[in-house]
């Protein structure tokens, strides 16, 4: 119950973030967050075993909420991270109307790569997680996670690119 208390109850907050990117729905993330917690309880003689805990809920919040997305067969909300939003500082409306309409764009961008990509961006650019904390969370080689951080950005910029250039 412990460690329950100091290391799981503490990261709740990034576990429903961590949902709600993933499926786009206040409630569902609630729910998937809640499922989480219920599942670590249930689970705490593993606890004493784990290397990283913060790693392995993450692991189990991305599995529940895929399992939730498939079973409701419903598409990722256009919006990846919508709970993300960069607060304007500038107070020029066309200057905050051009920030906010690039924000737009470049969420768009990032919802329509593969999913693995989509997780991959997410975990490193948004969150702040280590190579090392995305492999345990993904279950990955950290090469694999560099690789396809690689692939997701250089994708994410030429799309980018595209729209600035043609309009796409």
């Amino acid at each position: 119950m412990d460690l329950f208390l100091t290391q799981v109850v503490p990261v709740r907050q990034k576990l429903y973030r961590f949902a709600y990117r993933l499926l786009g729905n206040e409630e569902d993330a609630q729910d998937v967050t809640q499922d989480v917690l219920m599942k670590v309880w249930s689970q705490q003689e593993k606890m004493t075993e784990l290397q990283n805990m913060e790693a392995w809920c993450m692991r189990i919040t991305r599995n529940l909420a895929l399992d939730k997305i498939k079973s409701k067969k419903y598409r990722l909300a256009d919006e990846l991270d919508r709970a993300g939003d960069v607060p304007a500082t500038q107070h020029s409306p066309h200057a905050m109307a051009e920030k906010n309409d690039v924000m737009i764009k470049v969420r768009r961008v990032i919802s329509e790569l593969p999913e693995k990509y989509r997780t991959i961006i997410q975990l490193r650019d948004m969150d702040g997680y280590s190579y090392q904390e995305i492999a345990d969370i993904l279950e990955l080689d950290m090469n694999e996670v560099k690789v396809n951080l690689h692939r997701a950005r250089k994708a994410v910029r030429e799309k980018l690119q595209n729209i600035q250039v043609y309009g796409l």
